[in-house]
């Protein structure tokens, strides 16, 4: 690659400027910038004015760096001496062509109240500050990376419309703007913050009424995955969230309403009292909607060592208040999100496609961009799974760990079970599992193994609970 060639334009305000600017153009020669400066281009018996204006006007002269200080903006403005003389080539360039990368100003020098010594040509434009000893490294890659054009922010390059905007009208939650006011309340600690979240929530889980499908064209389950894919940019909201929480506002009363948020879109997972007919995958979107947005909440909690906060989700009970129309139990726990999706079956059958879980498909497939990896997804399923595991009473009271499938076929101990080899960290741990000791396990590891209790399967594919938890090692060290 061939270096870039750079002019510098400056003032010879005195000799400690002077050998400022000779500093400056050997930092930028040794940097790979081929500087080219009167102190050590222009000789004796060469023209002063027409050095000058090649260097300002020559296309083999890629940038041209203005050092600006007191004398120069003066000088310039004045249109004095040799500065003035650049001045009225330069300020030519600059006008007739206003989307120029060619110049820009390097500020040197700041009056009494901070503001840049700046000809008045260029008082418009965007300049590099090096007048700053604590500031100058990174200002001085900046001014690298105009020289080299190599910017540290490049636009991304189009895209292509998202699918679910194709073909139909776009379905809003409408709470990007509450989402904003909340998040930013509770990273800044603001005193509303709490209400915001409660904002928020009551109006996510209200307005979540907008993605009912009703009579859909076509097949239900094309109108299931459409939906999901509709809701994405919302859950991703919901993410963000979940994560500023995490980070940010870890207390009781935002976990507290977080539950209360999840108790909130239950009942979107079954049959409202308005429908008097209905078919049993009519809710499924909800279903896998309610189910992903609570493994993405217990994932960032546990990413963020927020153990206690996610036990709480896990521990809690929630509230069904229709229940009671019946006579059932109007308290349940969280093994609630997760209910079967007939839809995914039919559709799975329906197009031969021969998946072991279109449902973990998809809650993989959805993970890109997320700034969740999906181990923490895994390891939020393999925590929920365990914990009902532990809990359960019956067969129907399990989790179904459906990213499980994706765990291959060498395991090792997840993050939060391998750190608690540690007594210490095993002792803040084991309340996500409800156990005192390791070997209140035992009793369901066995289970497994004489085959009294069986383990969740995908055909061929299966987890070992012993080694995810890295059982053996549990609490073995200080």
């Amino acid at each position: 690659m061939t270096a870039p060639k750079l002019f510098i334009s400056y003032s010879w305000s005195n000799v400690e400027h002077e050998q400022w600017v000779i500093d400056f153009a050997t930092e930028l020669r040794e940097s790979g910038v081929d500087v080219i400066l009167d102190k050590w281009d222009l000789k004796e018996g060469h023209d002063a004015v027409a050095f000058m204006e090649k260097m300002v006007t020559d296309p083999e002269i890629k940038k041209v760096a203005i050092i600006c200080d007191e004398k120069y903006a003066t000088k310039a403005d004045g249109r004095a001496g040799g500065v003035g003389t650049e001045t009225q080539i330069i300020s030519r360039e600059v006008y007739e062509n206003q989307a120029q990368e060619k110049f820009v100003a390097v500020v040197c020098e700041k009056d009494e109240h901070g503001k840049a010594y700046l000809p008045t040509y260029y008082k418009s434009r965007i300049y590099i500050d090096l007048s700053e000893v604590d500031r100058y490294a990174d200002n001085f890659e900046r001014l690298l990376r105009w020289v080299f054009d190599k910017p540290l922010y490049v636009k991304p390059e189009l895209g292509n419309k998202p699918a679910f905007l194709v073909g139909g009208e776009h379905v809003s939650l409408g709470t990007t703007a509450i989402f904003k006011r909340s998040v930013d309340a509770i990273k800044n600690h603001k005193p509303h913050a709490a209400g915001s979240l409660d904002e928020y929530c009551s109006a996510f889980a209200e307005n979540l009424e907008r993605f009912r499908i009703t009579r859909p064209d076509g097949e239900f389950d094309d109108a299931v995955i459409k939906n999901i894919e509709e809701f994405l940019p919302f859950r991703n909201e919901a993410i963000q969230l979940f994560i500023a929480i995490a980070q940010y506002a870890p207390e009781e009363e935002f976990i507290q309403r977080l539950h209360r948020f999840f108790e909130s879109m239950i009942p979107y997972m079954s049959r409202p009292q308005s429908i008097s007919q209905w078919n049993e995958w009519d809710f499924d979107n909800y279903k896998f909607i309610v189910h992903e947005l609570f493994l993405y909440a217990l994932a960032v909690l546990l990413k963020h060592d927020r153990i206690e906060q996610a036990n709480y989700l896990l521990q809690q009970q929630y509230y069904l208040p229709r229940n009671s129309d019946y006579g059932r139990d109007v308290m349940a726990s969280f093994i609630i999100f997760r209910e079967y999706m007939r839809s995914l079956e039919v559709r799975n059958e329906r197009l031969s496609l021969r998946r072991l879980s279109l449902r973990a498909d998809l809650l993989k497939e959805r993970c890109a961009g997320t700034g969740i990896d999906f181990r923490y997804l895994l390891q939020a399923d393999f925590v929920a799974f365990m914990r009902a595991e532990v809990e359960a009473q019956n067969d129907y009271k399990r989790w179904w760990p459906e990213t499980l499938l994706y765990l291959g076929h060498f395991n090792s101990p997840f993050e939060i079970f391998a750190r608690s080899v540690s007594k210490i960290y095993f002792d803040k741990s084991k309340v996500l599992l409800s156990i005192g000791t390791p070997k209140d396990l035992e009793p369901l590891l066995t289970s497994y193994q004489d085959g009294s209790r069986r383990l969740p399967r995908w055909e061929f594919e299966g987890f070992n609970p012993a080694t995810l938890l890295g059982y053996e090692h549990l609490a073995t060290r200080p």
